[in-house]
């Protein structure tokens, strides 16, 4: 197809310079029935439409590629027709004379418009005040010079785009109760009705007609806040897209730069505290302060009950011929029973009580988890900053690192703190971050010679000198021990010495 400056200039050679067809044709070299078409055209409309290929050899064929084609979206992908299998079985079978890109060509455009059609489409769901929905997500925390994987638990409100987080070591039953009951003291209530997922936590099974059956542990905490469940169907998040939203909303938000914590519960008060400041922004589009649209939908929640639920599951165990319990692949001595003695196990999430058989407390510990950790390679990050020592006081990582480390680095000049970087960096070849901040903090306050003391005390530490206990003589007696006569000119005399 000609480009519509050359058709227009065989329209100004036919009607302007009065060129016969073949003229035009041989001026532009162009097929003659080309030129006849561009010269003598009178209706130059865009046509806007529905375009068909034209497929002059392979046309008696699409109706045998349909039907592959349709059939194929109920088997599975890996057995489905390839275009070069489609191609194959029409020489095979039909004696398809055509080329293999045209029919490439076709599968192609085949199967993007059958995928345009059975795009799904997805209506926007209105909630009323009052109602939340609730989902889980995973953040990374800096803790003890590691990062740590916790698990979120947010709440949030469509209505009024209000958002509240409770972190939890796991989503096990216990601690995903325990999250949500700490969300209600922060909410100051209870939703009306809550959206959830089909977490294991909640939902015990699917039953055949959709009905959710749910664990007793989540059933009675249902009936204590007086709440209603609801469900999503499954693979169906975006029934819940305003929680699905705000957890990832707070994790880039509320969580970068990445925390530097100590404990959960100081990571509870930073979350706690974000999702507050957060609530004095402007709705996107009610165009409120998110606050006031809270205070609002607060009023709808139903009260606190009287009684916080407590949560637990009670187990049983017992313990081994060495009187230890065996919990969760940890075994923990128990002295104080007898060898073999069952007893029960009240399973909180960060505690386990153990009972006796009247349910008194034995003892308790707290609950291990196993932590998914990932080292930081600290020996990389202080080659990076020894490039840029003006960064450290910016720097993320040196944010985690213990706090007089932390302190050593950034007091300093630019040229002073690229030495104490390389001393580090140095130091870490034998030693670790923990050691290396202990031996600072027992040097404090830091003079000019720290560098070097720095070593003394990282080797010391490592290798302490032995002082062993005064010798203990028993074979003089008591009476004489310790005396020490206050002339000993007596003793020169019996000897015969001179002074």
């Amino acid at each position: 197809m000609l480009k519509v400056p050359e058709q227009q200039y065989i329209k100004f050679l036919r009607e302007h310079e009065g060129c016969s067809i073949t003229e035009i044709a041989e001026r532009m070299n162009l097929n003659w029935r080309t030129a006849k078409k561009y010269a003598d055209k009178d209706d130059w409309n865009e046509t806007v439409g529905k375009r068909f290929g034209r497929y002059p050899v392979l046309g008696p064929f699409l109706e045998i590629i349909d039907t592959w084609l349709l059939e194929d979206e109920a088997l599975p992908r890996k057995q489905r027709h390839t275009a070069r299998r489609i191609f194959n079985r029409l020489k095979a079978e039909y004696e398809f004379t055509g080329g293999e890109r045209t029919v490439q060509e076709y599968v192609a455009k085949w199967r993007a418009a059958y995928a345009h059609d059975r795009a799904k489409s997805y209506e926007r769901l209105e909630h009323p005040g009052g109602e939340a929905q609730v989902d889980f997500g995973t953040v990374q925390v800096a803790q003890n010079g590691r990062l740590v994987e916790r698990k979120i638990l947010t709440a949030s409100f469509p209505f009024s785009n209000a958002a509240f987080a409770f972190p939890v070591p796991s989503e096990n039953g216990e601690c995903f109760l325990e999250a949500l009951k700490r969300l209600f003291g922060q909410m100051g209530g209870v939703p009306r009705r809550i959206w959830f997922d089909n977490l294991a936590a909640a939902v015990a099974s699917i039953e055949k007609n959709g009905e959710r059956k749910q664990t007793d542990a989540f059933t009675r905490f249902c009936a204590h806040y007086r709440f209603e469940p609801v469900f999503c169907n499954v693979a169906r998040g975006n029934e819940k897209g305003n929680v699905e939203n705000k957890v990832g909303y707070g994790r880039r938000n509320w969580c970068v730069p990445i925390p530097v914590i100590q404990s959960l519960d100081e990571l509870a008060v930073h979350l706690e505290m974000e999702a507050l400041e957060d609530r004095q922004r402007i709705h996107y589009s009610k165009k409120e302060k998110v606050d006031d649209l809270w205070r609002q939908e607060q009023k709808m929640l139903y009260s606190l009950p009287l009684e916080p639920l407590e949560v637990f599951r009670l187990d049983t165990g017992r313990l081994n011929k060495f009187r230890e319990l065996s919990f969760e692949n940890i075994k923990y001595p128990l002295p104080q029973c007898k060898a073999e003695q069952r007893v029960l196990l009240k399973i909180k999430w960060d505690l386990i009580e153990v009972l006796d058989e009247s349910y008194s407390k034995i003892f308790e510990f707290p609950r291990p988890y196993t932590d998914k950790t990932m080292e930081i390679e600290w020996r990389a990050v202080l080659d990076g900053l020894k490039r840029r020592p003006r960064s450290v006081r910016y720097s993320t990582f040196v944010s985690m690192m213990p706090e007089t480390l932390k302190h050593f680095l950034r007091e300093v000049e630019s040229e002073t703190c690229k030495a104490r970087l390389s001393l580090v960096r140095r130091l870490l070849e034998n030693y670790t971050m923990g050691e290396i901040a202990k031996g600072l903090h027992e040097l404090m306050p830091w003079d000019s010679r720290v560098e070097t003391a720095l070593e003394h005390a990282l080797y010391k530490q490592r290798y302490p000198e032995f002082h062993p206990e005064p010798f203990q003589e028993v074979h003089t007696p008591s009476k004489i021990q310790g005396y020490h006569p206050g002339d000993l000119a007596n003793y020169n005399d019996l000897l015969g010495v001179t002074l």
